[in-house]
């Protein structure tokens, strides 16, 4: 078992349903000096998601979370999408550098917030490599196995990609300064899940009385993209999270609304797998 991750099985009688929570992990690699600020850092990452999502095993589903800070290598990007400006020397593989990595929240994040750089050197090609086979491929692979998994045993897969969010956009997003629903359920629009499997799990919690953007500010990213077929019965969304339903932002800590929000995020889980019994019966 790898360092990079952990995983709660179902509890009981398991169903086709993962979730994973790529950014609440906090124990770097001991090579890895950012110059942020702690209390910054402590921003840039889902803190408590994972906690809000814990009882998904009692739901039968697959519960996986990182270990490791997204500030330090993202799983949750392209495994080619790398600032080479935080490289020293000729990176040796191919790169494919998105608007992520251009606004400074690439596989390697250059700024931690807007203006504020997260390191004060570059990374050698040993470091970069060792971060990749230590903890970014570990995890995907996790996901990648518990997804195939519960797809042969059952024929079909669903996969929530668990995620929190600012209450408004900063320069690094495209929705500067705009304020943010409570949560944005993504499917990059309409090809990572099928079966009106996000429009279910967004009218769950409008019912609950959330308002809910779908595919916008965020469309998805890759933990969607690589695992989200479809066409063959793997359907992937990402849930995002305002943190102000639950934390202090700034401070980053639980408020009175946690407790709250972990069991309506409870009665979702349940209404999901309500969704996914006909289908696999």
């Amino acid at each position: 078992m790898s360092d990079a991750f952990w995983i709660r099985e179902a509890a009981g009688d398991a169903i086709p349903l993962l979730l994973d929570s790529p950014h609440s992990g906090d124990v770097p690699a001991p090579f890895v000096r950012p110059v942020a600020p702690a209390n910054v850092l402590r921003t840039t990452h889902d803190a408590f998601v994972d906690e809000l999502y814990a009882s998904a095993p009692r739901h039968g589903a697959t519960l996986i979370a990182a270990t490791f800070p997204r500030w330090m290598i993202d799983a949750n990007r392209g495994r080619d999408d790398i600032d080479l400006d935080l490289i020293e020397g000729a990176w040796p593989h191919p790169v494919n550098p998105t608007a992520k990595t251009r606004s400074g929240m690439g596989l390697l994040r250059r700024l931690a917030l807007p203006g504020v750089p997260m390191y004060a050197r570059r990374f050698t090609i040993p470091e970069v490599e060792t971060l990749l086979r230590d903890y970014y491929d570990p995890y995907h692979a996790a996901v990648r196995a518990a997804l195939d998994r519960l797809h042969t045993r059952f024929g079909a897969v669903w996969h929530i990609d668990c995620h929190s969010m600012r209450s408004r956009g900063n320069a690094m997003n495209d929705d500067d300064g705009k304020e943010r629903p409570d949560f944005v359920v993504s499917d990059r629009d309409g090809t990572t899940a099928g079966g009106g499997f996000t429009e279910h799990v967004a009218s769950v919690l409008r019912e609950q009385g959330y308002s809910v953007g779908i595919n916008d500010p965020y469309k998805g990213a890759e933990l969607v993209r690589a695992y989200g077929r479809p066409a063959e019965r793997r359907h992937s969304i990402q849930i995002e999270i305002n943190r102000r339903l639950y934390m202090d932002e700034d401070e980053v800590i639980r408020h009175d609304g946690f407790a709250s929000l972990e069991h309506d995020l409870d009665r979702l889980l349940g209404d999901v797998v309500a969704f996914i019994q006909p289908q696999i019966a």
